[in-house]
């Protein structure tokens, strides 16, 4: 949260041809009443709304990926989810990038944001090393890891279209 996920996935999409910014985090949003948010010890009711947005967001993604649009799928996607995302879209090849800047950045960004994550009750009381703790301990380490804390947007997106070119994954970045 608040590693310019959402920044950075506009630019890059903004930067391919026939592309879709998917915002996994609009399908939580949709959720008017009864939504229960994630929590560094989450009720079982967030963990199943978490999934169904998951779910929501990987049959869109699929859909679009059909039309031929290149699908720049952007979420909070740590844990065992990682995994679970690259296997449901294994189809339509897709990249991992995960943008991995330090807590310090993290921390720094979300103080200068109108909503701020890091901290507010609403959110659980995530800190920035508790997210990075997760990423690092739980997460598989695939696809390309990018430290973004002295990058800018247009540079981290530079390292995407590299890191993909590198790797011969043009056709989608997840």
């Amino acid at each position: 949260m608040g590693a310019g996920k959402s920044t950075v996935a506009q630019a890059l999409a903004e930067r391919l041809p026939k592309s879709v910014h998917l915002r996994g985090d609009l399908f939580r949003r949709l959720i008017v009443s009864g939504r229960v948010e994630m929590s560094p010890d989450p009720v079982p009711e967030a963990v199943n709304q978490l999934r169904l947005r998951y779910d929501l967001a990987w049959d869109v993604a699929a859909k679009y990926a059909e039309a031929g649009f290149t699908v720049v799928y952007q979420d909070v996607i740590l844990g065992e989810f990682l995994g679970w995302t690259v296997e449901r879209l294994q189809a339509y090849r897709p990249a991992v990038i995960v943008l991995d800047p330090s807590a310090e950045t993290l921390t720094a960004r979300d103080k200068g944001r109108t909503k701020n994550i890091y901290g507010d009750p609403v959110h659980g009381s995530w800190t920035a090393e508790m997210m990075r703790q997760v990423l690092h301990d739980q997460t598989p380490h695939i696809g390309l890891w990018i430290d973004t804390s002295a990058q800018s947007v247009d540079e981290t997106v530079d390292a995407i279209l590299a890191g993909l070119k590198g790797a011969g994954t043009e056709r989608s970045a997840g």
